[in-house]
């Protein structure tokens, strides 16, 4: 697995206080990449300027203010990553205030929320700032009492002297703390985990009162003073130009103030061409939408439809593919002697990230500045692109990190924060830009849909021992789109000695994006669904099937570091005992049970139980999974929330589809693109944690992959009918 450690170029600064206190700061180079990668956002009021931004500051009263330095967009990171700090420093939760960082990435390096990435980098640089503190506070107290550090012991913000039982507060050792040289990170000791009392506890979140109450704010909250409000209306087909509209019209609109056409660029993911309103609120803005006629040049996009691309994907499949991502022995020759030779096609669509709070964002432009509030996924490559567009410098651009009502990988693109940024710009007042929901569906940033051939090889003991796969694809006809690839180390590469992993790709312009677990969550359907095809015509237990793969001489490339088959056969091996599976188990007609596992990007196994009423109507009864996460999970009740909200969306998964026609979404709103409901929610969901002696990592993506075909696994099994397209309406299941 991937070790993060603290450069050597990346110090304490400790500043005094006015009025008493110290401050800690971390000072890094830019070049270091010390931290991870998520995002997180400020809380009401939003003032148009913020007090000096550092890891932590103790007031002279004992006061503790930790900052967030990653957006926040729905998986808890706010909460995560400052009790990192708080356990080194060694310092009660309850007496912690988090607030949020804003963007300065050469103080707390990138922050960035995507990959799952944030806990396993953080991992061990925030635990260093929080321990040097500490040590800073025993050094004061040290010199203070004339007694040797190695006499003196920290709990809950305190430093004791044991032989005298001699106390000093954090707060009143904050004077003598600024006059001290700050330790070198990397020498600093970190406490043994048997002492921990705040990491691997459950945390309730630090926003988790205000939003019951409905007193946090969101992205979608956020004003300013002087506000205006603005709508862009873009091309149904994506990336079309305006080419003329009803301007004048809609600017005698009741409050309108403003209605112009943007060129826009050519650039995927950039800033696309349409028609800016702009009012006095946004129900007038969004009203005089309603009157807007605009004349578009739709361009060659409209002539793309998902009827195209499948009818594109046969036409590849009688063609040889035009890449090898693997290829391990001799297929075609092993496949000729098998015993038994298994062939299926399997395909996935196009999905949008259907987050629930609709695109927005605020920028305000002034005298070569601009100032934006942002719920963005990656704030520092959005003040780049909005600094290029507007032609001035990245530092004349202020980012405040607003936290997300969710994000799934959409907001890793910026392209609605370049649509504000311009429109400030243009109308001369700060502005606030709220997508609609059809803006939201019709405009997204795409999982790509795939399209498989396979053909599998059996010996005559049931071994697999030949795997084919021709995967089509979109892009540009030559290169794979964002997110739309396979890196061929997919289970199960390296398990098998004659194994081929190809490709083709469809030319396609269909913007595509990372959706939660990017690649996997559409492969790991395909793969494990073949693999329970596989085992069933070898007449084995679908979970010996793999266990008997998994531990095969093979191939492995031991340099990838998602291949640890230890690691993958200890999840499988507890999934199978607190499951209660058993080989050839006989379950009541109508209900079934199915397996899968991720090896790659995570070390899941999961097991589905479901009731399958009428032939097609599917009640999921309960999912069980087991991770290994590594050596910790930092905020357990985090975490299960995190699995649990992870089967919700695999489940959803397993219903949607965005399918394109004249080159537009055909599906708008969640009336076409339907989401699980509570009712159809599983009864229980368990959830099991390995731990391992490995550095830890993140939960916001892996439990999700497996969760799709232990489910179509277990419908199999209860029905004897195989899902091998999505949705799984188009095979006649659905969720009750």
């Amino acid at each position: 697995m991937i070790t993060h450690t603290t450069s050597r170029r990346s110090f304490l600064r400790v500043t005094a206080l006015t009025g008493g206190g110290v401050l800690f700061a971390l000072t890094a180079d830019p070049l270091d990449k010390l931290f991870a990668q998520e995002v997180r956002p400020p809380r009401a009021p939003f003032p148009r300027t913020m007090p000096p931004s550092a890891f932590i500051s103790v007031a002279a009263d004992g006061t503790v203010t930790i900052m967030a330095k990653n957006p926040e967009v729905g998986q808890g990171i706010r909460t995560t990553l400052p009790m990192l700090i708080a356990e080194e420093l060694d310092v009660d939760w309850k007496n912690v205030k988090v607030v949020q960082a804003e963007l300065d990435e050469a103080r707390y390096g990138p922050q960035r929320s995507g990959g799952s990435t944030s806990t396993q980098a953080n991992w061990d640089p925030l635990r260093r700032v929080g321990a040097a503190g500490r040590s800073m506070f025993i050094a004061a107290a040290a010199s203070t009492w004339n007694v040797p550090a190695t006499e003196l012991s920290t709990a809950s913000g305190k430093v004791t002297h044991r032989s005298t039982n001699r106390t000093a507060t954090y707060g009143e050792l904050t004077a003598k703390v600024a006059t001290l040289t700050p330790p070198e990170l990397s020498t600093v000791t970190l406490k043994d985990p048997r002492n921990y009392n705040i990491i691997g506890k459950t945390t309730r979140g630090v926003d988790t009162n205000a939003i019951v109450t409905a007193k946090h704010q969101f992205s979608l909250d956020v004003t300013v003073p002087g506000m205006l409000w603005a709508v862009y209306e873009k091309c149904p087909v994506f990336m079309g130009k305006a080419v003329s509209a009803n301007l004048d019209e809609i600017k005698n609109q009741p409050g309108v103030r403003h209605a112009f056409i943007v060129e826009g660029t050519k650039v995927p993911g950039g800033l696309h061409s349409g028609v800016a309103i702009v009012a006095e609120s946004y129900w007038q803005a969004n009203m005089a939408r309603r009157k807007l006629k605009v004349v578009w040049d739709e361009g060659e996009l409209a002539q793309e439809s998902s009827a195209a691309h499948a009818q594109r994907a046969e036409e590849l499949f009688q063609q040889p593919p035009t890449m090898v991502l693997r290829k391990d022995g001799d297929p075609d020759t092993a496949l000729k002697s098998a015993a038994k030779v298994l062939e299926a096609r399997y395909s996935f669509p196009f999905i949008s990230h259907a987050q629930l709070e609709p695109t927005n964002c605020v920028a305000d432009y002034k005298d070569g500045r601009i100032e934006m509030w942002t719920p963005s996924q990656a704030p520092g490559q959005g003040r780049s692109e909005v600094a290029a567009l507007l032609g001035i410098p990245e530092s004349a651009v202020t980012t405040h990190l607003i936290k997300a009502g969710g994000c799934f990988g959409r907001r890793l693109d910026n392209d609605y924060a370049l649509e504000t940024a311009l429109i400030s710009k243009t109308v001369g007042a700060p502005v606030k830009l709220q997508w609609t929901r059809e803006d939201d569906m019709g405009h997204d940033h795409y999982r790509a849909g795939n399209f498989h051939s396979l053909k599998a090889g059996l010996d005559a003991h049931g071994k697999l021992i030949a795997w084919k796969n021709h995967m089509i694809s979109f892009g540009d006809g030559k290169y794979f789109g964002r997110a739309a690839g396979s890196p061929g180390t997919q289970s199960p590469a390296g398990c098998v000695p004659h194994f081929d992993m190809s490709a083709s790709i469809i030319a396609s312009k269909v913007p595509l994006g990372s959706l939660r677990a990017p690649g996997n969550n559409g492969l790991t359907f395909i793969y494990q669904s073949f693999i329970d095809e596989l085992a069933h015509a070898a007449g084995k237990d679908p979970v010996a099937f793999r266990m008997e793969l998994l531990q095969a001489p093979g191939v492995h490339n031991a340099t990838d570091p998602d291949v640890d088959i230890d690691r993958m056969m200890a999840v499988l091996k507890l999934a199978v005992e607190k499951s209660g599976w058993k080989a050839g188990q006989k379950f009541a007609p109508g209900t079934g049970r199915g397996f899968a596992i991720l090896d790659n990007h995570g070390f899941v196994a999961t097991v589905a139980d479901v009731r399958v009423e009428g032939g097609t109507k599917v009640k999921v009864e309960k999912i069980l999974t087991v991770l290994d996460l590594g050596s910790q999970i930092v905020n357990p009740g985090a975490a299960q929330n995190m699995v649990e909200g992870g089967v919700i969306e695999g489940m959803s998964q397993m219903l949607w589809e965005i399918s394109i026609a004249n080159g537009r979404a055909v599906q708008t709103n969640f009336h076409q693109y339907p989401t699980v409901r509570m009712t159809q929610a599983p009864a229980q969901v368990e959830v099991h944690f390995i731990k391992t002696n490995n550095p830890p990592t993140g939960l916001g993506e892996p439990m999700l992959p497996p969760v799709l075909p232990a489910i179509a696994n277990a419908i199999f099994a209860a029905t004897g009918k195989r899902i091998r397209q999505l949705p799984m309406t188009k095979s006649g299941f659905t969720f009750v």
